[in-house]
């Protein structure tokens, strides 16, 4: 029995540090990565096909992961047959949690205002990130060019306008940023404004001249942008700036038949009120009407299987 109880011990011991490793690596990453430090051609195409990535549902389901295996944990040890040890070792846990609790981590020091020595290029661009405005100011005051960029050409302009940082946008523009700069992927400002749904800045980046019918190397406009990360405000708005609201991507893929596929339902409405084709066929000769008939019936035939009782097998034709 003493060697049962010791099973048990070593086994909930050793699934705690992991649950806590796992909980301290999802609070250190509970915030999704800046889209212009993870974006690449891949991604576009995943973004085109699925829409953006849902980093909350991704964390839900590790976290249905851990509840998983943390049932199978505890059936072994109820098999080893110490459960009075189980119930101690549990008291032991939430004690630990409490003490944590009670002892707060120490603030960090406020950032100083005065900055001692230039400002790396990196800084300058991770500042953009985070809207730090007096690193902006402080690197262009000593001469920087608002246009660095990184090894992916992004600029502060794409960063900022990712994170709908207006007084740095407004800065960098009074300072001669390129509205039109364009990235490796071929996209602009005005594309990373309406993947990040920010109509204010897709407005001021307008003002300032920039194209809102351009295309990425995907030959996506911003109007296909906006509909694919689904931001119905930015589509109108640019639905009522003339954009060209049938231009096709590389695939032939209308902003119809994106908002179709992902069945972004507001979307499909304001394209359609605003007169865009239903019969435009893409590259695969495929028309929005056509993607909708096929997600039904995809949807039926998930639900069939869905249904089917376990352990009956279809049998083919």
């Amino acid at each position: 029995m003493e060697l049962d109880v010791e099973r048990a011990k070593e086994l909930i011991e050793q699934k705690l540090a992991e649950e806590e490793k796992e909980e301290k690596l999802k609070g250190d990453g509970a915030r999704e990565p800046p889209a212009v430090e993870r974006m690449n051609t891949p991604e576009l195409e995943e973004e085109k096909r699925c829409g953006p990535r849902n980093w909350s549902l991704e964390a839900i389901k590790g976290q249905e992961k851990v509840r998983r295996s943390s049932v199978d944990l505890r059936r072994e040890i109820i098999d080893v047959g110490s459960i009075q040890r189980l119930i101690e070792l549990r008291k032991q846990r939430r004690q630990r949690r409490a003490e944590r609790a009670a002892t707060p981590e120490p603030t960090p020091p406020p950032e100083p205002l005065e900055i001692d020595g230039p400002v790396e290029p990196e800084t300058f661009l991770r500042a953009a990130v985070q809207g730090k405005m007096h690193i902006i100011e402080k690197f262009l005051g000593d001469g920087g060019s608002p246009d660095t960029c990184d090894e992916f050409h992004r600029t502060a302009l794409h960063r900022s306008s990712l994170e709908g940082h207006m007084e740095i946008l407004q800065k960098l523009l009074d300072s001669g940023a390129t509205v039109d700069f364009r990235d490796r992927l071929d996209c602009t400002a005005v594309h990373w404004a309406c993947r990040g749904g920010h109509l204010d800045a897709v407005k001021l980046l307008q003002d300032r001249g920039a194209d809102l019918n351009v295309k990425d190397k995907l030959l996506s406009t911003p109007l296909h942008v906006a509909t694919r990360t689904g931001h119905p405000d930015i589509v109108e708005h640019l639905i009522h700036c003339g954009v060209d609201i049938n231009a096709p991507d590389r695939e032939g893929d209308t902003a119809l038949h994106d908002a179709t596929r992902l069945s972004r339902y507001k979307i499909i409405k304001t394209l359609i009120l605003h007169g865009a084709d239903m019969m435009a066929k893409n590259e695969a000769g495929k028309t929005p009407t056509d993607l909708v008939q096929q997600w039904q019936v995809d949807t039926r035939q998930a639900l069939e299987t869905k249904e089917q009782p376990q352990g009956e097998m279809e049998v083919p034709a």
